[in-house]
């Protein structure tokens, strides 16, 4: 069995003389969840409907399970798609319409009726089974959206802005589902403007500007988690006092942190015992710690 979901090489993918693709490639490793960001037309989506065999690509590569293009009739089930403007038919029963396609994906009757009632359950509309869609609020309709890329368990969840429309409990709702998921070993990609959100659930991410990925890897990686570290003090003591207790590490102030960079090859929990114990000697009064950049910071600098 292949290491990768996917991998995407050299993509490219044309609408007239808009290249919407321009050699993309990257990798999703399997039982992760990896953040797409990038601004509106950037082509994230476009490359979701690639990797989902909606669109052809003009030129390169696309693996899916190790294999080649997502064939639909070949591997029904295997993979999830919400797409970001995900419409559902506004006279339809939630639960007429998630049976629907679970009988699409190969399921008997009684096995769509089962699960369409674990996928209400995980995105808490069980009871608006029986309610129609134009009846629901934006927000729940975006998560029967959700339900349907969920259902039967796919291998490989591609989901465009899910969280979009949800208020602050259910964003967190979410969160958790897609953990479940990566841990039950399925793979995700997700793509989002709110990378805060991204941040908390995702292992890698992969920057897209133009067609292009312009950066991708671990989140810690990406986020330089293993080699700088921000502390929030109570005091600020000056950066020569620091300095002789650290010569061999590189700090300054940004702002109301301390940011202290560490050695390429340096043991993060030894050299963070060594921070706190200089801080702590000079009466800092270490209020806060946090690896890394955030995720925002690291798509900033990228662009």
């Amino acid at each position: 069995m292949s290491a990768l979901a996917l991998r995407l090489e050299g993509v490219e993918k044309r609408f007239g003389a808009v290249r919407a693709l321009d050699g993309l490639g990257f990798s999703l490793p399997r039982g992760s969840i990896t953040g797409l960001i990038g601004p509106n037309g950037a082509g994230k989506t476009t490359c979701f409907g690639v990797i989902a065999g909606l669109l052809t690509p003009d030129a390169g590569r696309v693996e899916v399970f190790g294999g080649g293009p997502f064939e639909p009739q070949e591997s029904s089930g295997r993979l999830g798609l919400l797409p970001q403007d995900c419409e559902l038919p506004p006279h339809t029963h939630v639960e007429t319409y998630l049976r629907y396609l679970a009988r699409l994906q190969g399921a008997s009757v009684r096995q769509a009726a089962k699960l369409t009632d674990e996928v209400l359950d995980e995105v808490a509309l069980g009871d608006r089974r029986s309610s129609r869609m134009a009846e629901l609020s934006h927000g729940m309709r975006r998560r029967v959206a959700v339900a349907q890329a969920l259902l039967g368990q796919p291998e490989l969840i591609l989901l465009d802005e899910p969280t979009s429309g949800l208020d602050p409990q259910l964003v967190a709702q979410m969160r958790e589902l897609l953990q479940r998921h990566r841990a039950r070993g399925a793979s995700l990609l997700v793509s989002s403007h709110v990378l805060v959100e991204l941040e908390a659930v995702c292992d890698h991410v992969v920057f897209m500007q133009r067609g292009r990925v312009t950066r991708s890897g671990s989140l810690a990686e990406v986020t330089g988690r293993q080699r700088i570290v921000y502390f929030r003090l109570a005091r600020r003591p000056s950066l020569e006092a620091l300095r002789a207790h650290l010569p061999e590490l590189e700090a300054r102030y940004e702002g109301e942190l301390l940011r202290v960079s560490l050695p390429a090859d340096a043991e993060p929990s030894v050299h963070n015992d060594r921070v706190i114990a200089a801080l702590l000697a000079e009466s800092a009064g270490v209020l806060e710690l946090r690896p890394g950049e955030s995720l925002e910071r690291a798509y900033l600098d990228a662009d």
